[in-house]
């Protein structure tokens, strides 16, 4: 059962690139012809174009972090897997992968500009500085949410994080072989690849386990470093980390997908967990609307519109890239996010590991996939551990390079210098939630990954209406069927604000709940001034006014 479940999701992604995608292709008039930013307008620091499978492996990592995984395990545990199936289906076919895919396409026709600026053409000034207000506290609760997450997996497994710090050396090793010292990509990928897969393997002979407490904690100090690497990542040229590290990273991410695609066809794995629990969970609230942002990347993401507009546009090689990197790339991340709910799906309601945190669910679903071949569970587990760092860690030297791309804009900043200071003041938020106790409404001290993502899932998916908002602008303006973006759209915009003002009521006065009512307010203001260009008042006026005429 669970194997036929696993292949319709297959099939039916498959047939959604094929179909849906040629559809996209034809209606956003896709054409080599047309040069993309990354050659006119070079620079070898941020425009550096890319060959697809390059950037089809920075994209596909920088927008698959933990959502997709994370996001459908805590869901599958609280509503059942039915729900979530369904949701990531939809979401990621009809929804998600449009808002990628658009996203891209009109960041490349508007010289590589992030979705701010593109407000700032076609909407107003005023939506420009909003969307930049908005898009800058987003990435700063992805940066906490990612960087403790991060943190908090190596510290349950020293080894991954030792693979990890490796891992970041042989990138810069791959950048400068394929950058400087011009060597082909297919002979780096055949020496650097493998040497990935043997970092693993030594990450577990030599961990950092003994590594000293910082206010009484080891994730602390993880939290500590990560804000650094983060810091570093983003001011350095593209092709000595983000992209050398971003594709030798997708092969990790893809060996974690075919472990996850041959080990639930091959393992005859039997389906355990129910498909529906209940309409209102305890810890999630109410599948309307906290489904819709629980799930995350997996269905759909605004984070995803801020990498396609943000790095990859300046980095696409040609026109037709936009298919496979923007909706392709989303389908995938669709496949990761079934994967990830397989991991529910093969444990039992009373199984003592459903009350476990996501991390050791996907640990130990992703080392039962790998029991499969023979591969024993501990480094099955530490596979799918790392695995989920490397998705994390590609997450966030991309997210902090947009936070500082958004932060120059904002503030008008110019000249390379003042990346430094941008990056700086990014991460000093980050820095600070990290490093206080963080409690739930309870008053319980919690981890705080755990405490910010119900509000991070909000903030990401309102982003994303708020994005296909300004896609829907866009092809008005170029006089273009709108449909199948404004009805997504709508649907988002309505699940996304419900679930924020759900969050802001249960923290109340708080620094969450402050910071939600900020982003609450803005994104109304973004919703009204979308209103005055639609001309909604408008329509809706005349239809009354035939309705009395009658």
């Amino acid at each position: 059962m669970l194997t036929a479940i696993f292949l319709l999701a297959c099939v039916l992604f498959i047939l959604a690139y094929l179909k849906y995608g040629n559809f996209l292709k034809k209606h956003f008039e896709l054409n080599n012809k047309n040069h993309p930013p990354s050659h006119h307008m070079y620079d070898g620091i941020d425009y550096v174009p890319a060959p697809m499978p390059v950037l089809f492996g920075h994209h596909f990592s920088s927008i698959a972090g933990a959502g997709p995984i994370l996001g459908p395990i805590i869901a599958g545990i609280a509503f059942g897997w039915g729900p979530v199936w369904v949701w990531v289906l939809i979401g990621s076919i009809f929804i998600g992968g449009i808002h990628d895919f658009s996203s891209l396409v009109i960041s490349i026709r508007n010289r590589g500009r992030s979705i701010a600026e593109i407000a700032n053409t076609y909407m107003s000034k005023r939506a420009y500085h909003l969307m930049l207000a908005f898009i800058w506290l987003s990435l700063v609760y992805v940066l906490t949410v990612f960087t403790d997450l991060t943190a908090s997996t190596f510290k349950l497994d020293g080894g991954v994080a030792t693979s990890s710090l490796l891992f970041m050396l042989l990138a810069v090793g791959f950048g400068v072989s394929l950058y400087r010292l011009k060597m082909p990509l297919k002979w780096a990928s055949i020496i650097f690849v493998p040497l990935l897969f043997f970092f693993i393997w030594l990450g577990q002979k030599i961990p950092l386990n003994n590594i000293p407490e910082i206010f009484g904690d080891k994730a602390k100090f993880w939290d500590i470093v990560l804000i650094i690497y983060c810091f570093i990542a983003s001011v350095t040229p593209v092709w000595i980390l983000l992209q050398p590290r971003d594709y030798l990273c997708s092969f990790l991410l893809y060996g974690s997908v075919l472990a996850g695609f041959f080990g639930i066809l091959l393992g005859a794995l039997p389906l355990n967990y129910p498909a529906f629990i209940t309409w209102n969970a305890k810890d999630a609230g109410p599948m309307f609307p906290m489904l819709f942002v629980t799930v995350a990347c997996g269905a759909i993401s605004g984070f995803h519109a801020i990498v396609a507009s943000g790095t990859s546009s300046k980095q696409l090689k040609k026109e037709t890239d936009s298919l496979p990197i923007g909706y392709g790339a989303m389908l995938v991340e669709g496949l990761v996010a079934v994967i990830a709910l397989c991991t529910v799906m093969v444990i039992g309601r009373n199984n003592p590991l459903a009350a476990q945190a996501p991390l050791a669910i996907y640990g130990a679903g992703m080392a039962k996939f790998l029991s499969v071949f023979g591969i024993p569970e501990k480094f099955g587990a530490s596979f799918g551990l790392l695995a989920l760092s490397a998705f994390i860690l590609t997450t966030l030297d991309t997210a902090t390079r947009l936070a500082r791309y958004i932060f120059q804009e904002l503030f008008n900043m110019e000249g390379k210098h003042t990346r430094y200071l941008a990056t700086a003041v990014t991460l000093l938020l980050p820095a600070v939630f990290l490093m206080i106790n963080i409690k739930d409404p309870g008053g319980n001290i919690v981890p705080a990954w755990k405490i910010i993502w119900p509000v991070f899932g909000a903030t990401n998916q309102l982003l994303a209406g708020l994005v296909l908002m300004v896609v829907a602008v866009w092809l008005k303006k170029k006089e273009k069927k709108i449909w199948f973006v404004v009805v997504p759209m709508i649907f988002m915009l309505i699940m996304t604000l419900w679930a924020l003002l759900l969050v802001i009521i249960q923290y109340k006065l708080s620094l969450i709940g402050f910071i939600g009512a900020v982003l609450l307010f803005l994104a109304l203001l973004l919703v009204l001034e979308a209103i005055e260009i639609f001309e909604v008042k408008h329509h809706v006026k005349r239809i009354l006014k035939k309705g009395g005429n009658k």
